[in-house]
């Protein structure tokens, strides 16, 4: 499968930025982010390719308000301060029906390396005429490398959040 040379931008309505955390060390919480916006370049040659995204780190919905609200405030995203966290692509290797996409995470005004596992889905043109293609993607920081270090006991030890977040993208993304 050789995916369409062309300019995409990302379809925030039909994709998805997810994540899950180890919560008092026996089960994960979910969130998503609700905007986003980011524009993947296909080149011929794949290694020639790049992608842009930039979220809104205030769209954080993990379906309860309270932690929301929590996780806007100084104690982790920081949303006053850093409103927007951004990803910029510096390589592509693999194949095109799954291939590796490094480059550079923002969150907080701090940037770090990151890889991220990729999943070409396929290409089509929808119900409206457009041209789509679709990925998944997959990878894992560590809160602490953003300088998001919160944390609380448990009586039995150990933290209440763990360390690792895991980040899932479902992208939807349209000819320009």
């Amino acid at each position: 499968m050789s995916i369409p040379a062309a300019t995409y931008a990302i379809d925030a309505s039909h994709s998805e930025v997810a994540f899950n955390i180890r919560h008092a060390g026996v089960a994960k919480v979910r969130g998503r982010f609700t905007e986003f916006t980011g524009e993947i370049v296909v080149a011929d040659d794949l290694a020639a390719s790049s992608a842009t995204v930039t979220i809104a780190a205030s769209s954080v919905d993990t379906g309860n308000a309270q932690r929301d609200g929590h996780l806007k405030s100084s104690d982790f995203f920081s949303v006053d301060t850093t409103p927007e966290w951004t990803f910029v692509s510096s390589s592509v290797s693999g194949a095109a029906d799954e291939f590796t996409l490094a480059g550079d995470l923002t969150i907080n005004g701090i940037t770090k390396p990151v890889s991220i596992e990729v999943e070409y889905n396929g290409t089509n043109v929808d119900a409206y005429g457009a041209t789509r293609v679709g990925f998944s993607g997959t990878t894992e920081i560590k809160r602490e490398d953003f300088n998001i270090t919160w944390n609380a006991p448990l009586e039995a030890g150990g933290f209440l959040l763990g360390d690792k977040v895991k980040i899932f993208l479902e992208i939807s993304a349209t000819k320009a």
